[in-house]
């Protein structure tokens, strides 16, 4: 029975704050886990030991491209289209397919070829398309994933159910799952950091909301650290005028003693957040100068990133970031990059945006593979859809397409290291890039198996929220192992 107290009725006693109170040493164990001494032994979540089984990746990085990278331009060659360019696609072919609503009403649907030619490239011979000679160039190192499909049609649906597993926002990201089941290599750095770009022209207008690296119903210490692109990289990293550093950790320890007592009566786990965000901001006033620091880089490394790097904020100079924070031990790094929404840009735009995306990003997996991590580190370059294979006409003419419109029915993307088959393609579209013929990738089917590639099995990583145990890949998804090694 329990029995009421002065300090504390019985009519406030919850099982959290009882758990919390019962034993200092629930405490003490949430707070070990603060300082990453979980890691020794592998981290004890929901009744099981993570990771499960031995993991090909031991890093995630997710380059995101916003907006919905063209696969029939870049990563799927449709002949078919060219031989019938400006004809009508069969609606035999397009069946019942959900669009959105800018072409939904179409009554033309003209076949539109890629932009510029591909090319076969690496002894793979995979073909790539031109505009992406630098990724091409890596194409024995990279597995073409041809087959992926989701229900979404707009962007932020799109983003939100491939990154958190969910079209509706409130569940944990990607990130946050992998730092929840595996928990952190860096005492100096957060274990999830995400960092944001845009095309040089801010062509495209989408916006990258908070809950896209957010932990959802998780301890809001798995949530994603977002980095500026101007100013501090961290808002309120630094000591504020007139306090030393001495007098900040004098600060911190009084206030950790005060939190860890609050813990102990009442056994909250924000608490516990709160006080690994304070230390962990102490630590980073040291470790995130050094690592924005590029001046150790040796020049042939800074010049494979493209000239953009050295300016902060740019795709080129997060894609050298991130190798940097990966190699100091972060675990999930997610880098968000708009200007892929291409409707009444396509044909200028495009080759813009591959010219500035495709340098940094393959300079970043030779990075990887120069310093042997690029094998236990998995590479993610993809968005929330694509592109669709008929022309987007918004003048009302079909015979002057602009664009490409959305398109979850079939899309690409590109993968590398982390135990995924190098110089590899999987799965296959039809004629027309519009149908899935084989090897069918859902979103779930991802992200099942980018957690079984970081050594978690995807039914098993959950967490009780609101009377029900929820995961990554909801109720579904399949690992699909010719994707893997």
């Amino acid at each position: 029975m329990i029995e009421s107290h002065p300090r504390f009725p019985l009519q406030s006693q919850t099982r959290r704050s009882f758990l919390g109170k019962g034993s200092t040493g629930i405490g003490l164990a949430a707070l070990a886990g603060l300082l990453n001494q979980d890691q020794a032994m592998g981290k004890i979540v929901g009744g099981f030991s993570f990771p499960n089984f031995p993991p090909k990746a031991k890093r995630v990085i997710v380059l995101w491209q916003g907006g919905g990278p063209s696969h029939i331009d870049l990563l799927d060659p449709k002949p078919m289209l060219k031989k019938m360019a400006g004809k009508d696609i069969p609606v035999s072919v397009r069946g019942g397919t959900r669009l959105s609503t800018m072409s939904s009403s179409y009554k033309a649907w003209p076949c539109v070829p890629e932009i510029k030619p591909y090319q076969k490239y690496g002894k793979c011979g995979t073909e790539i398309s031109s505009m992406l000679p630098h990724i091409g160039n890596l194409a024995d190192d990279l597995c073409i994933v041809r087959s992926l499909n989701t229900e979404a049609v707009n962007h932020a649906p799109g983003v939100t159910f491939t990154l958190t597993g969910s079209q509706i926002p409130g569940r944990p990201s990607m990130g946050a799952w992998l730092t929840y089941g595996l928990g952190s290599e860096s005492e100096d750095l957060p274990a999830y950091v995400v960092m944001t770009s845009t095309d040089k022209g801010k062509t495209c207008g989408q916006l990258f909301y908070d809950y896209y690296w957010g932990s959802g119903f998780l301890p809001s210490k798995y949530q994603g650290v977002k980095f500026s692109s101007t100013g501090a990289p961290v808002p309120y990293l630094n000591n504020p005028e007139g306090i030393s550093s001495k007098g900040r950790r004098s600060l911190l320890d009084n206030i950790a003693k005060l939190n860890q007592a609050h813990h102990s009566e009442y056994g909250d786990p924000e608490i516990n957040t709160r006080i690994a965000q304070y230390e962990m901001a102490f630590r980073m006033q040291t470790s995130v100068p050094e690592l924005l620091d590029f001046k150790q880089e040796p020049e042939h490394v800074i010049k494979r990133y493209g000239p953009d790097v050295e300016q902060r904020g740019t795709f080129a100079s997060n894609c050298l970031t991130a190798r940097r924070l990966l190699e100091r031990g972060t675990r999930f790094v997610q880098l968000m990059h708009s200007g892929w929404d291409q409707h009444s840009n396509l044909f200028t735009q495009l080759e813009k945006q591959c010219n500035a995306t495709d340098a940094p990003t393959a300079a970043l997996i030779q990075d990887l593979k120069d310093r042997d991590m690029l094998k236990d580190t998995l590479v993610i370059w993809g968005g929330e859809f694509g592109r669709t294979p008929f022309g987007q006409y918004r003048s009302g003419d079909p015979k002057k397409p602009t664009g490409r419109d959305h398109f979850g029915q079939a899309f690409s993307w590109i993968m590398a290291g982390g135990g995924v088959k190098p110089g590899s393609t999987y799965g296959e579209t039809d004629e027309f890039g519009w149908n899935i013929t084989k090897d069918p990738v859902h979103i779930h089917d991802m992200q099942a198996t980018i957690l079984h590639l970081c050594g978690i099995d995807h039914t098993k990583l959950t967490y009780r929220y609101q009377g029900r145990r929820f995961r990554l890949s909801d109720v579904h998804g399949h690992i699909k192992k010719g994707i893997i090694a």
